[in-house]
């Protein structure tokens, strides 16, 4: 009796087996319409064994979608009050841009197109970061010293303060508005007429940029400043490129960038024409590169002056090379003031065409406005120079090399290779001058240079003083 019970509760059981079997397998081939919104769905594999959906690997995501608006928060100068017809005074609608935008990060002060007079002003930091100034515009000061309002400072324009992380950009122009200031009487006049009175001379520099760190300025044209057209003052890791920058031969003081006490300084693929030095490098400044500039007509590329006032100057990890300076006074240029201290050095000039210039290789430790310097023993010491692979002509007015070093301090480690200069015009070829000046000459020059001297000098001041 037990054997035949175990059998019926055995076919009992293969029958249910056999149901199950048979609605799992009609729920695989037809699901049913609300399994999709059940969590705990179930699937068969080859085995007909029952497995969790939830164990399964996801479906893969969809692919993101790029958004549709601009992360960057723009604050463009027209929602602001700005009107753009180059008369009305545009500077509080810049300045309520400038100071919501700094406030904002990732931020745009957009300049539109129009032309926007703005007075001398002080955009002051610290920002947020990514601070990006877009000048697609106009940008210019009031005309002249008359136009010029009595409270405001003479001496810069657009000043940007303890900026951290900002950009300078765009198409448009910034228009110094400079001749009714390099006409003042109190400015160097060139010409067979041309006189200068003493007096008050200031005059405003364009763009100043004082105490920053971590700026960029590409691509904007820049003209006719009253006095230096960029200036960098105690800052750091300064990127620019593709600029223009164009003011008449004979405007004076016209420098296109000048740094002082700056450094990690990269200056590429840009075109400079003006009336003082294409790029002028000051005290306190190091690792400089400059490289892809036109320049000229200028007074060139210079390191200085330096050494002013027995003042102590600092210059190292200097790099000019791919360039060119045409028509100009100088071509590369090392200046300093008798009675000065401290030191230049590692500084290499390489691969510069020169296109008839006056002085394409100037060294010169008796710089001097006037005929009245008086001599001093003190100087700054200039050491590890190299002119490499310079070539073009020279305005025959001078010759071709100068280095004119100090009794006391002369100049060290000089190296010249592969320098080749000829005439403008004409075929007599003039010789170098040399004082105080060691060095070495590795390949044949033209002309030949047989004046530096060999070796190291015998006596050279280890006073800390003259050195950095």
């Amino acid at each position: 009796m037990q054997l035949s019970e175990s059998k019926m509760l055995n076919m009992i059981f293969a029958w249910v087996l056999v149901i199950q079997i048979f609605f799992s397998s009609f729920c695989f081939f037809f699901p049913p319409i609300h399994s999709s919104l059940q969590s705990t769905d179930t699937k068969h594999d080859k085995g007909l064994n029952l497995m969790s959906r939830i164990s399964m690997p996801p479906s893969p995501a969809p692919k993101a979608v790029s958004p549709s608006y601009n992360p960057t928060t723009i604050f463009n100068v027209r929602s602001y009050g700005a009107i753009g017809d180059g008369v009305t005074d545009d500077t509080q609608a810049f300045k309520l841009a400038w100071d919501t935008a700094c406030q904002t990060e990732d931020s745009e002060v957009l300049v539109p197109k129009g032309s926007f007079m703005i007075q001398s002003t002080i955009f002051t930091g610290p920002c947020k970061p990514c601070l990006k100034m877009q000048i697609d515009g106009t940008l210019m000061p009031p005309d002249g010293p008359d136009s010029w309002p009595r409270n405001n400072s003479k001496r810069q324009w657009l000043v940007f303060y303890r900026i951290n992380e900002m950009s300078m950009q765009g198409t448009g122009v910034i228009d110094g508005r400079g001749e009714k200031w390099w006409n003042l009487p109190c400015k160097p006049h060139k010409g067979f007429t041309g006189t200068t009175q003493p007096g008050p001379c200031d005059s405003p520099v364009a763009i100043r940029f004082f105490m920053s760190s971590n700026l960029s300025v590409i691509g904007l044209k820049v003209k006719n400043s009253p006095q230096f057209h960029f200036r960098f003052d105690n800052c750091q890791n300064v990127y620019i490129e593709s600029l223009n920058i164009k003011a008449p031969a004979l405007s004076p003081n016209t420098d296109g960038i000048h740094i002082e006490n700056t450094n990690n300084v990269k200056l590429y693929n840009s075109v400079i024409s003006n009336g003082d030095d294409c790029v002028s490098i000051g005290a306190g400044c190091y690792n400089v590169e400059i490289r892809n500039i036109t320049c000229g007509p200028s007074h060139g590329i210079s390191i200085g002056s330096l050494g002013i006032r027995n003042s102590r100057a600092c210059v190292s990890n200097i790099t000019v090379k791919d360039s060119i300076i045409k028509h100009s006074d100088n071509g590369v240029r090392i200046k300093t003031w008798q009675g000065g201290s401290g030191s230049v050095s590692r500084v290499t000039f390489q691969n510069i065409h020169m296109d008839t210039v006056r002085n394409p290789i100037l060294l010169d430790q008796y710089y001097c406005l006037t005929k009245k310097c008086p001599n001093q023993t003190s100087a700054v010491h200039i050491s590890d120079v190299l002119y490499s692979r310079i070539k073009g002509t020279y305005d025959v007015r001078s010759p071709p090399m100068h280095f004119a070093c100090s009794d006391s301090m002369p100049c060290t480690n000089l190296t010249l290779s592969e320098v080749e200069l000829l005439p403008a015009q004409g075929k007599f070829v003039s010789n170098p001058i040399c004082w105080s000046a060691y060095g070495t000459v590795q390949t044949l020059t033209i002309p030949p240079v047989f004046c530096l001297l060999g070796g190291t000098p015998e006596m050279l001041p280890q006073n800390g003083n003259e050195r950095c």
